[in-house]
Formats: structure tokens, sequence, C-alpha cells
């Protein structure tokens, strides 16, 4: 049985709560990537998005200096670092979810499983359970 903390991403970047929407975008520029964990210490209290900023903030015309708290999504699906892969990828499958937070048993911010960490793992099909919940056209 493989388990999420030998396929997931162990270094992310996380934002806090109370940093501005500004600085969260930065940081996913910075970083080339779409999603931010939000933390308060290590504890995961929310998602923040590419999309959240654009359509929650943007649209609304909330300014940069909006905290991250208003716009993220408080409502976070995750997963536990020791979990079978192939438990996961059916579980983002059903939810649609390409990407999931990883936190350990304390509920503290641990990385970070997305579909391609899934697709490389060696786990018993479950790169294509994955791929038919997330990859079909809605």
């Amino acid at each position: 049985m493989q388990t999420i903390n030998q396929v997931m991403t162990p270094d992310i970047v996380i934002a806090c709560p109370e940093q501005t929407i500004g600085d969260a975008a930065r940081m996913m520029a910075k970083a080339d990537i779409g999603s931010l964990p939000v933390g308060d210490d290590d504890r995961l209290v929310g998602m923040l998005t590419d999309r959240d900023i654009v359509i929650r903030a943007v649209a609304r015309g909330m300014p940069a200096d909006t905290p991250v708290r208003e716009v993220m999504t408080a409502e976070i699906r995750y997963c536990y670092d020791d979990q079978d892969v192939a438990e996961v990828a059916r579980n983002m499958a059903e939810l649609g979810v390409r990407r999931l937070p990883v936190v350990n048993r304390d509920k503290r911010i641990v990385g970070f499983v997305a579909l391609s960490n899934i697709a490389q793992a060696d786990s018993d099909g479950a790169k294509e359970t994955l791929l038919r919940g997330v990859a079909t056209p809605h």
C-alpha cells in the first residue's frame, strides 16, 4: 500500500488569513501555482484560488488590500498524510477536485497532493480512477 506522504509535495506555500489578496496573488505568481492553503499558524483554515481572487474580489471591485479571509473558501476538503493513495484518488474523483491539501492526524498542514502526484504513483488504478472523476467535461 502506497500512502499519500510518499507521493505528496511537501514544500508548499501557505497564505495567512490576514494577508492581502494582492500579497497572495504575488505569492501564487512567484511559485507559479493557482491555489494556496490558508493557515493560521500551521492549522488549515481555508483555501484560496486564483479563481476566488477574480470572482469573489476583482469582479466585485474589492481592492488588492482585501484580507484573504474575506474571499477564501472556508469549507475545505483535505486528506491525511497516512491515507492510501488509491483511497484518496477515489475521494478526489468523487469530489471532482484535482488537488487537496494534506494534513497529519493533528490537522497540521504537511503538504499538497495533486493529480500529477497521483499520476506518478504506483498504486492500483489510482490514476485511472482520478482521471475519470476530474478530467471529464462538465
